[in-house]
This record gives structure tokens, C-alpha cells and sequence, in this order.
């Protein structure tokens, strides 16, 4: 059987965790309807050339597979051997359209197989690395059209069923996530930013997935070659964004709070996308100053052993937060050595700092003393006059 489109993420992701989803009213439930359907083959590529399944061309930016693990999915389906469910949701705004929970890759390696030589939107691929039926090799399926020899492989790629979960009627995001995760117990859920992807589209969004995939601090930061197919990095980019333009309102809950930036910067992309685009070098310049300062240990945790491997998001939220001002950066770079060591001590002696770090982002004290305990290092070391952009609510 083929597996799920992801394999498994280590503990440190740096997604949000299942923390940040809220649980949904149990009302609800009864009012949203799954359904499950066989669609063939070709009737999933029909719906996606008519737009009604949306599968961004852009997704293949994040392919997670490679072309010969696609090929062996093709490969199955041309087999007739069993393959995952797909999970859709459909769409709020457009009936019979439909959004992909789960299912992302089989339905890109689909598509990319069905691609014409002169396919503009998606890249063609042919059957490379199969394991059962190597005289396939280099076909695609205009190539399995062209070749009379080919027909019966054609129609059993073509008619081969695959069951398809349907949900309709999904109240709430929070909802339709949680469902998602009783429906595949066994795999790797979906991120909640590849979530709000397929949910909140935009402007902003487009460009916090392009920038996010091409950002040099946030490659170096994840240890990524190409951009996460996981989305790690846009989720990163755009709760970096929400503290610098909308800390004062974050209340606790993480993912309404991303989803609200999404939801704000796109729908005023044309009054303010050039500031969001020019925020972009201070990003960068935040890393750089933190680089300078922590070197390879940006963003963890230091112990008496040492810094802790894993990522922590905590630390990054307040560390790229105050030195994306270019006068934190100026002085912090002037005793780069007395603001590790200031750091270090927070993480040995000061008990409130450390919960703060160690705590989940749905609590809104440990967010704003964290931000305050680390402004208040800065003042005393450079003196400034910094303050935490969450206030404190506890």
C-alpha cells in the first residue's frame, strides 16, 4: 500500500502544535455532513482542470515527494492496488468546489502524470524508479494515450477508483481540522498553515508563502534546502509579522491570531503590501543580529549542559521581535557578549523566564512576561526604553 503523503516530523516542528486548535461545539457536528464517494481517476483530474478541486500549481514549489515516489503511486493506481483516501472539504463561497484536506501530493503526482509536454501550469511527469512495471518507464499519460499497445494500462489507470471523503457543511476552521485528525488517526495531519493556505488565499498569503520559501534566515534558521513542504517556514514568517503589526491584540489563541493577520494584511494588501514587503529586510536583519550574537545557537534554550538542540518558537517570537529595530540591533551588535550572557542567566536563575519559554502559546501570560522579561534585559543592558507589544492580561 502506498503511504500518506508526509512522513514523519520530529517532535521539535515548528507548526503549531495541537494546542493552538481549539476544541469545536459537539453542536456542530450534527450539522456538518461527510460523505464518502469513488471518484475515478479521471473523473479527479476532470475536476481539477475545471478548477473545482483547488490545487495550486504554486503547491509544487513545496513538492514533498520525489519523482520516483510519485511514479510508484501511478504506478498503483495503474495496478489497481489499494492507495489512502483523499479527504476535501468543500468550499463556503462556491458550492461544488472543493478545498484539500488531505491528499495534496497523490493529487499533484496525478496531475503532474497527466500533464502535456507543453503543460503550462503543472510539470509533466514521466514513470521513473517503478517496481513492478519498469516497461512503463518515461511514459506519461499522453504517452499511454499515443501507444495502441498501452490501452488496457490506460483504462486501468483512468477507471481506477479512489475513495474520496467529502465534508460539507463545516462550521467552523477549528472544526474541520479536528475532524480531519479522527479521519487519519494512523498519518501525519495536515499543518494548520497548509490549512490556512487552502482557507484564507490573498495577497499576503501568496506572499508570505513566495517570501517565506526564499527567505536565506529562515532556511538557515530551519536547516532547509528548498521551502518546507510542511509549511513550517511560512507559519514562522507570518507569526512573525502578526507580533510586529498586531501583538497588542494577541488574547492567547495562536492560530485565531494567524489566521486574523492572514485575514487583515489581505484584505489591505493594496494600501499596505509595500510595508509588508519592506518589513521583509528587517526580518532578515533580525536573524543576522541574533546569528552575530547566539551563532549556531539562534532561538534555543540554554541549560547548564548547554543549548538545548531543538528549535524554540518562544525564543523567536522575542528575540526577532525587538531586533528587527534597527537601534536594538546597532546596540545589541555593540556588546553582542554581555547580551548572550544576559540570556543565559534568564534561562539558570530567572524561573519566570524559563516557564515563560517552556509554556504553550495559548497562554497569554506566559507570551506578554516573556516579551517583558527580555525588553526589560534589553533596557538595563542598552538603554533603552523597550516594552512588550502583548499586554498583560493575567
Amino acid at each position: 500500500m502506498v503511504g500518506s503523503d508526509e512522513e514523519f516530523v520530529e517532535l521539535e516542528d515548528q507548526a503549531e502544535n495541537l494546542d493552538d486548535i481549539e476544541e469545536f461545539d459537539p453542536i456542530s457536528v450534527s450539522e456538518a455532513v461527510v460523505s464518502g464517494t469513488d471518484w475515478t481517476t479521471e473523473t479527479v483530474i476532470n475536476q481539477i482542470n475545471k478548477g473545482n478541486i483547488q490545487l495550486n500549481p504554486r503547491f509544487q514549489r513545496r513538492d514533498a515527494w520525489e519523482p520516483q515516489r510519485k511514479s510508484r503511486f501511478i504506478e498503483s493506481l495503474i495496478l489497481g492496488l489499494p492507495i489512502p483516501q483523499l479527504v476535501l472539504a468543500e468550499s463556503k463561497t462556491k458550492r461544488g468546489s472543493y478545498i484539500v484536506i488531505d491528499g495534496k501530493q497523490r493529487l499533484l503526482s496525478i496531475r503532474q502524470f497527466a500533464a502535456a509536454p507543453d503543460d503550462k501550469m503543472f510539470q509533466p511527469l514521466q514513470l521513473s524508479g517503478l517496481s513492478m512495471r519498469n516497461d512503463l518507464r518515461r511514459y506519461s499519460l499522453n504517452d499511454l494515450k499515443n501507444d495502441p499497445q498501452r490501452s488496457d494500462d490506460l483504462a486501468s489507470f483512468e477507471n481506477q477508483p479512489i475513495r474520496t471523503v467529502v465534508i460539507k457543511n463545516w462550521s467552523t476552521e477549528d472544526f474541520l481540522y479536528q475532524v480531519f485528525l479522527r479521519l487519519n488517526t494512523g498519518s501525519v495531519p495536515l499543518s494548520p498553515q497548509e490549512l490556512r493556505q487552502a482557507l484564507h488565499p490573498g495577497d499576503f498569503v501568496e506572499f508570505a508563502d513566495i517570501a517565506s520559501g526564499e527567505s536565506p534566515a529562515l532556511r538557515d534558521l530551519l536547516k532547509l534546502k528548498k521551502p518546507d513542504f510542511r509549511m513550517r517556514d511560512a507559519e514562522l514568517l507570518i507569526r512573525w509579522y502578526a507580533f510586529q503589526f498586531f501583538g497588542h491584540t494577541y488574547n492567547g489563541d495562536l492560530k485565531g491570531f494567524l489566521d486574523r493577520t492572514c485575514l487583515t494584511l489581505n484584505q489591505e494588501w493594496p494600501r499596505r503590501g509595500q510595508e509588508v514587503v519592506d518589513h521583509m529586510a528587517q526580518f532578515e536583519a533580525a536573524y543576522d543580529t541574533a546569528l552575530r550574537i547566539f551563532k549556531s545557537n539562534v532561538c534555543r534554550k540554554w541549560t547548564a549542559r548547554g543549548y538545548e538542540r531543538p528549535f524554540n518558537r518562544a525564543i523567536f517570537d522575542f528575540l526577532l521581535y525587538y531586533f528587527s529595530d534597527s537601534t536594538v540591533r546597532q546596540a545589541a551588535l555593540a556588546r553582542a557578549a554581555d547580551i548572550e550572557k544576559e540570556f543565559k542567566a534568564l534561562c539558570e536563575n530567572d524561573s519566570q523566564f524559563l516557564g515563560a519559554i517552556e509554556r504553550t502559546t495559548k497562554s497569554i501570560g506566559a507570551t506578554s512576561l516573556r516579551f517583558s522579561i527580555w525588553a526589560e534585559s534589553l533596557n538595563k543592558l542598552l538603554g533603552l526604553n523597550l516594552r512588550s507589544p502583548v499586554p498583560f492580561l493575567g
